[in-house]
């Protein structure tokens, strides 16, 4: 099977680059079709689901060289390449996705999907409820990372993957990581997640309540029932605002804006905005409003809050029992929203199973948000350990083919 997504540009176009992959196209699964429902973790059921998804690359004849990227909060299932020609930005992760690249998609089939409960084309509160006719709102039943990959176990299906290569994402594309390891083992050869955490700290977790309840004081939320009128635009800019706060470091926001105004030279005592850092924060949250929906915000950071590795299963070490997966682990130096020791932990439990890990702190002054951003260190460690696992994975191949 060889599924490719991208359509040729024309040479000379800005898209057609050596290291881009073009124009891409987003597809769609549907599937838990009543009365074959999914039962979530939450105890309800959910169908049917539809996952939004796109793929680069293309799957080899012994489908071996498939790799799985997981989106953070605010991401979707656009990871590399162009919707159309005059798109303004690529994908959320094209920087390291493409000819040369990193995830090198002349050799990698690439795929990425959007989680259930987003906004970007899979099923979420913003979806139709088939019992209903309206969207979901508030009705939606509550998703968890389990849940997610469960949904993501149902793609690979579909596109004919029986194992990934490897898989990576970063935040809570690492907790994607991470609960595809331990619950599917036998179907994961290698994993890299980046900045992340086996469970959410109680930092993690106050972060995402106060932008929760900025989006439920808006008045327009509504009990999440607002999809006939105004959205909770104010809400959930003030959420994006609170959580992009985390996402940078001091020594960024010291250096990037200091104590700098905006438009004026002197302090105009009132409460417009001057400081730099004022007016950036409020075009983000500003920007992130026109392509996101608040109550998948809520969802989401919810199903962040309940993410434990361990819940349930005994001992981080005992977690990573049945692990076969290779491990490339990788830490933001200036992260203190998913500080190094966080990534620590994860590398202590996995080598107390004896499972091969690779652990690197990326030296970096930007903050969590660090691994969205132009990384020579990152790129060469992904790259490498890639080729060593594909090399690996066919020697394999090749000697078990000379024993039968």
């Amino acid at each position: 099977m060889s599924i490719d997504d991208v359509i040729p540009i024309a040479e000379g176009s800005r898209f057609g680059g050596a290291n881009s992959v073009g124009l891409v196209e987003t597809k769609f699964i549907t599937f838990a079709e009543p009365p074959n429902e999914m039962k979530l973790e939450c105890g309800q059921k959910l169908g049917p689901i539809t996952l939004a998804y796109e793929t680069y690359g293309a799957l080899s004849p012994e489908r071996d060289n498939a790799v799985l990227v997981l989106q953070a909060l605010s991401g979707d299932a656009h990871v590399a390449g162009y919707h159309a020609p005059d798109d303004r930005k690529p994908g959320w992760w094209d920087l390291f996705i493409g000819p040369g690249k990193a995830i090198d998609t002349t050799k990698y089939f690439v795929v990425c999907s959007n989680i259930i409960g987003g906004c970007k084309g899979s099923t979420g509160p913003s979806s139709v409820n088939p019992a209903t006719g309206r969207p979901y709102g508030l009705a939606f039943p509550m998703v968890t990372i389990s849940d997610m990959v469960r949904t993501q176990a149902v793609l690979a299906d579909r596109l004919g993957i029986p194992r990934w290569l490897s898989m990576t994402g970063g935040s809570m594309g690492g907790f994607q990581v991470l609960e595809w390891a331990v619950r599917y083992p036998e179907r994961v050869v290698s994993a890299i997640p980046i900045a992340t955490t086996a469970r959410l700290s109680a930092q993690g977790i106050a972060f995402d309540e106060v932008g929760r309840q900025a989006i439920m004081a808006d008045p327009n939320w509504r009990g999440g029932d607002y999809y006939d009128g105004q959205a909770p635009r104010a809400g959930l800019a003030i959420a994006r605002m609170i959580g992009h706060i985390t996402y940078l470091s001091d020594e960024q926001m010291h250096a990037k804006f200091g104590r700098r105004l905006q438009d004026r030279d002197r302090f105009g005592y009132d409460f417009k905005t001057e400081f730099e850092v004022e007016s950036y924060l409020r075009y983000q949250g500003d920007s992130f409003v026109r392509r996101f929906d608040a109550n998948s915000y809520l969802y989401i950071t919810k199903s962040m809050d309940y993410f434990d590795l361990a819940a349930g299963r005994g001992s981080l070490v005992e977690v990573f029992e049945r692990v076969r997966a290779e491990f490339l682990v990788l830490s933001i130096s200036s992260d203190w929203l998913f500080p190094t020791y966080q990534s620590k932990e994860i590398v202590k439990a996995l080598k107390a199973n004896g499972i091969p890990t690779t652990f690197v702190e990326l030296q970096s002054p930007y903050g969590h948000d660090a691994f969205f951003l132009p990384s020579e260190q990152m790129s060469a460690t992904i790259a490498g350990f890639l080729e060593n696992v594909l090399r690996r994975v066919r020697q394999g191949a090749r000697a078990e083919g000379r024993k039968t």
